[in-house]
């Protein structure tokens, strides 16, 4: 079985660089491209302040943040859940960007840019030249956005499951792949005995049926039929 997990971060801003740091993770593990509902979920005390824009768009203020465990704290937890497994996360650079300078930050090995899968890579190169954000995509497949009062990060790693699922080929693809049978080629095709058949062939007419056809060429079709003479 294939284990993947979906992965989405909120953050204090946009720029680890500057200072920025995670204030919130979740992940969503999928075997098969389909959610065994296991998942990792953390709220993070980023020990700094949220930019205003940032706190509009998720909604996860200081003081909601302040009593929660650092990203070192949580971090054993998060690598063990991701195992690994390929992650998949929208605009991939963004939170890889973000986790590894959280994972250096705690002295910790950061995971490598091979493992990580660009959701929004796949949308570009499917719908080249449109709007391929996640509420973009979630409208363009009929995801509903109904619970999604603002972003957050386990809310939006489900939707990005669905999401991925579609651009992987979608429902069609999950029926293919739960009804596919392994056959081994290996092995000759059972041979269907059914015997000798009689010759000549028993006769099945009725002698009602046979009269019946024979006034039916003679009189309907007006043929002088050979094989009625022979019959």
């Amino acid at each position: 079985m294939i284990r993947e997990i979906v992965l989405d971060t909120e953050t204090t801003g946009l720029d680890p660089r500057k200072g920025h740091r995670v204030v919130e993770i979740a992940c969503v593990e999928l075997l098969d491209l389909l959610p065994t509902g296991r998942h990792f979920h953390r709220y993070i005390d980023p020990r700094r302040d949220i930019d205003p824009d940032a706190e509009r768009i998720h909604g996860l203020s200081r003081a909601f943040l302040s009593d929660k465990p650092t990203f070192e704290d949580i971090a054993g937890a998060l690598l063990e859940f991701l195992g690994d497994a390929p992650i998949i996360a929208h605009n991939a650079a963004f939170d890889r960007g973000f986790i590894n300078h959280e994972l250096n930050l705690a002295a910790l090995s950061i995971v490598p840019e091979p493992r990580w899968i660009d959701s929004l890579a796949m949308a570009q190169k499917r719908f080249p030249g449109m709007f391929n954000s996640l509420d973009a995509l979630c409208k363009r497949f009929k995801i509903s956005l109904a619970d999604r009062e603002k972003h957050g990060a386990l809310i939006d790693a489900q939707l990005l499951g669905g999401v991925y699922l579609e651009l992987r080929g979608g429902r069609e693809a999950m029926l293919d792949l739960e009804q596919t049978r392994k056959i081994d080629v290996s092995q000759p095709l059972a041979r269907l005995d059914y015997g000798r058949r009689p010759r000549p062939l028993k006769v099945r007419l009725t002698e009602l049926e046979r009269a019946n056809h024979a006034r039916f060429v003679q009189e309907e079709l007006r043929l002088d039929a050979v094989w009625l003479s022979r019959s």
